[in-house]
Order: C-alpha cells, then sequence, then structure tokens
C-alpha cells in the first residue's frame, strides 16, 4: 500500500509512530532536504529530542544525507531544537533536521527544518521539501550504513550544549542570577530541556529544583505542553511555597511556561506583556515587537505607551522569525509560549525565556505576582483562556474546510451583544469588539483542533465570548470554557 503524502503543518512534519512516522517516510523526509539543499556545500545538522527512538530516526536522517554527499554534523544526544538552532548559526550550516514533535503527546514523532538563518522554515521552503520527499517515495532514496557514514568522514558527531550555553551566558548576567539566591522549580516535562537550567545557573546562590527530569519516551502519561493543565504537580509544588520562581518547558524546550510564586499559573499573554515590559521598561531597550494574531493587546498598549511599533502577524513563528528579521524586532512571542529575543535567534527559546523571566525579577526586585499588578497597572485588566474541542483524525481536512465555509458565510454584526469592529480572516477568524476584547477560531494545522480563542477585561466575559463564537461556528464544546486571568 502507498504511504500517505508528507505534510508540513505550522511548524513541521508530525504524525504517529508506526503509523505514518515511519524509517520509511523519514528517510523520504531526509531525501527531500537533500535535494532541496542541492549543491550547496555547507553541512547539514542533525538533532533529536527526547522521545521515543528519536536517536534512531536522527540516525536515519544522517545516513540518508551522507549518501547523498553532504557533510553532515549529528548532535548525538538529546538536545532542544533551539540548541539545534543556534548550532546552525555557530557552524555556518546550510539547515538543520531536528526530529520532534515538540509538545504533541506520546504516540507521535515528527521533523522541523531549520534553513541556515536557524529559525523555522518559511512555506515556500517547507513546499518544496514536501514535493521532493513525495518524489522520495516514489523513486526511492539514498542510504548508506551508518557505520560507513562515520568512517568515510563526512559525518562527524557534536555535542552542541557548551556553546549553547555561552550564548545563554551573553543573553542573560548568569553570574548575577546565580548569586542572588533565587529558588527556582524547573518542570523538564521529560523534555529536551531536562537539566540546562540548573546547568546554566549552577554554582551560586541559586538553587533550580527540577521536576520530570529523567528521559521518559511515555513522558509519564503528561501531555508536554507547558499550559496549567498539564502540570498540575508543578503548581502543587509552588502552591506551597519555598519557590520564587516556576518554569515549565515543553517537549523540545521551544516554549516556556511560567508559575508565579504562590502557585498561579501565569497565561502566555501575561508572559508576552511582561517581556514587553521588562525589555521596555528595565532594559530600556527599543525596536519593534513582533506578535501573533493570538497574543495580548497588552503589548499594543505598552508599544504605545513607550513610542514602539506592534505587528500583528498569522499564526506560526515562520511568520514572526521573518518579521523580526525585517524589522530588527527586539521581541517576538505567540500564545503557544513560543518567544524570541533580538542578539539570538529569529525563533521560540524555552530556555531562554526562562532564564529571562528570572532575570526580570531580578531587576525590578519584587516577587512576580507584584510585578504582574504592576503590568496591570500599566495596560489595566485582563483576562484570557483558550478553548480547544477535538475532532477524529479521520476526515478533519473536510471539516476544517466546512466550518471555515460557514464562518465566511455568516460574519455577525455583533457577538455576545457587543458590535464588531473589524475582522480578520486570513488565518481563521479574529473579530475584534467595539469594547476592545477580541474572539478568535481558527483550526490547528498540527493537530485535529479547532481552537477558540479570547481575551476581554474580565474572566465571566472571556468564557461568554468563547462560548458565542463555538456556537457561531457550529461547534459547541461539551463544558463551558473557564477563563483564566
Amino acid at each position: 500500500m502507498a504511504s500517505p503524502a508528507i505534510k508540513f503543518g505550522t511548524d513541521g512534519w508530525r504524525a504517529v509512530v508506526a503509523d505514518d512516522f515511519t524509517y520509511e517516510n523519514v528517510r523520504a523526509v531526509a531525501q527531500g532536504v537533500a535535494w532541496y539543499v542541492g549543491d550547496d556545500e555547507r553541512p547539514l545538522l542533525v538533532g533529536h529530542d527526547a522521545r521515543y527512538c528519536a536517536e534512531l530516526f536522527a540516525r536515519e536522517v544522517a545516513r540518508v544525507l551522507v549518501a547523498n554527499g553532504r557533510k553532515v554534523v549529528l548532535l548525538d544526544r538529546v538536545t532542544p531544537t533551539p540548541a539545534v538552532s543556534w548550532t546552525v548559526i555557530t557552524h555556518k550550516a546550510a539547515g538543520a533536521v531536528v526530529v520532534t514533535a515538540s509538545h504533541n503527546s506520546a504516540e507521535f514523532n515528527g521533523i522541523k527544518y531549520k534553513p541556515d538563518f536557524g529559525g523555522s522554515a518559511p512555506p515556500e521552503v517547507v513546499a518544496e521539501i514536501e514535493r521532493h520527499a513525495a518524489r522520495a517515495l516514489a523513486e526511492g532514496v539514498r542510504q548508506m550504513p551508518y557505520e560507513e557514514a562515520l568512517s568515510g568522514g563526512r559525518l562527524t558527531v557534536e555535542d552542541p550544549l557548551p556553546a549553547y550555553l555561552e550564548q545563554l551566558a551573553k543573553m542573560v548576567d548568569l553570574e548575577r542570577l546565580r548569586s542572588r539566591g533565587l529558588r527556582i522549580l524547573h518542570e523538564a516535562m521529560y523534555g529536551a530541556g531536562a537539566g540546562l537550567i540548573a546547568r546554566a545557573l549552577h554554582g551560586g546562590a541559586t538553587t533550580v529544583e527540577e521536576l520530570h527530569a529523567e528521559r521518559n519516551p511515555g513522558f509519564g502519561g503528561m501531555h508536554p505542553e507547558p499550559i496549567d493543565r498539564y502540570m498540575p504537580d508543578a503548581m502543587q509544588r509552588m502552591g506551597a511555597g519555598g519557590f520564587d520562581l516556576g518554569i515549565a518547558n515543553d517537549g523540545d524546550a521551544d516554549r516556556v511556561g511560567i508559575i508565579d510564586e504562590t502557585g498561579r499559573y501565569v497565561n502566555q499573554l501575561q508572559v508576552m506583556a511582561l517581556f514587553t515590559m521588562y525589555l521596555l521598561e528595565k532594559r530600556e531597550q527599543r525596536g519593534d515587537i513582533v506578535r501573533s494574531l493570538t497574543e495580548s493587546a497588552m503589548v499594543d498598549a505598552l508599544g504605545e505607551r513607550f513610542g514602539v511599533t506592534v505587528h500583528e502577524m498569522p499564526v506560526g513563528f515562520k511568520y514572526i522569525g521573518t518579521k523580526m528579521q525585517e524589522t530588527n524586532a527586539i521581541l517576538g512571542g505567540e500564545e503557544s509560549g513560543g518567544f524570541a529575543f533580538h542578539g539570538h535567534i529569529p525563533e521560540r527559546d524555552g530556555i531562554l525565556a526562562g532564564l529571562m523571566m528570572a532575570d526580570m525579577l531580578v531587576e525590578y526586585g519584587q516577587p512576580l505576582s507584584q510585578i504582574l499588578a504592576h503590568l496591570e497597572e500599566l495596560v489595566g485588566p485582563h483576562a484570557y483562556d483558550r478553548h480547544d474541542i477535538k475532532f477524529p483524525r479521520e476526515g478533519y481536512d473536510e471539516r476544517k474546510a466546512e466550518i471555515y465555509k460557514r464562518m465566511k458565510e455568516q460574519t455577525p454584526a455583533e457577538i455576545a451583544g457587543t458590535r464588531v469592529a473589524r475582522v480578520r480572516d486570513d488565518d481563521g477568524f479574529k473579530f475584534f469588539l467595539d469594547d476592545g476584547s477580541w474572539v478568535l477560531m481558527r483550526m490547528s494545522g498540527t493537530e485535529p483542533l479547532m481552537r477558540v480563542y479570547s481575551e476581554a477585561a474580565s474572566p465571566q466575559r472571556v468564557g461568554e465570548l468563547i462560548a458565542a463564537l463555538e456556537q457561531l461556528s457550529g461547534v459547541e464544546a461539551r463544558q463551558p470554557a473557564a477563563a483564566r486571568h
């Protein structure tokens, strides 16, 4: 039976292991990358996260690339995706293939491709790799035994973490952080970031306690996405006292989740606004800021207050990273917990984001809950929630088209009693309302999900807007949204 087409979503190709994520398909993607790179003589990197057999899949990628005449550097240890991206820069590489399914659950694995600038591949690059992968499935791939690739000199093996940690020290004053005696809880979620916050801050008065830092390809039954409902252990530990900051990272450590000293989850819109305030108010940086359309209006309010331009982009860091490069932006961020900082890579880095949050505590000299109160003084009260509605994988594309068609044909004049001021429909449907609130629905590009987001002045209002838009879409959730604020 013919293999199904390999399709990249918002950030890479993801599939269920032993279903569509097979050695055959992984080799086809590797062959597609080799054909895409063509005559470029710069090396290619191959990295992987901590998922089931990830290192074996990475070796398959490496031996296909070497068989195609490529020089390959295999990062032969569990490596965070942002560390792979940084290594692309330091090696002046043509790009990198990363075996990871990011925050997806344990049955998934996947592949991300990072071009020579270290960020997410733009749509035209992904389309080329998809086309070449389809050709590889039809025509076959070139491959050679791993040991032959290694002995032939075109494949080398390297640990990228020392150079990556050096770069983190240039972005954040780690010596100062080590000396301040912070008490940090790091929820590693069994992912590729395990041990790195502790390693970066080792040797001083600051202490780092780790949760779920051992390797466990099943993630202990946990969904490795750093949001409140998936990290009850960390929130309970923080709520019991004894810590100043909780930092969580997803499966490949490009995302971050934050918990304050009281055990309260700080939602990702608040985190983006905090980083914006910190860079503008304390670090006194000036430059453009780029956010996804699912991110907070608080960022826009801060931009106006401090006189900087804020750009709203479609969901996907490929759009944010590209705009950051175009505008030399100081910060880029998305609602899913991915943040990028000027002077590093135009890509999410959950380890750096966690260290930046610790540095913010030192700069303000206050508990995180008080810094959040200061943010509210500047921009007013904001509440937010995201509601995910799951669909069967079979027939998802048809259901997606049907829902989008319905929304296109019956754009409302008001939602939950408030007039719609304008609509953005290039990535789902985002409704901006007269009272400054907004509500958005979009279909996921990586999972069979409809996501509904809202930001408003109160949790109650957020819940009302989400429920109203779910009803308009024809897909009502089984239970009402519970707004987080």
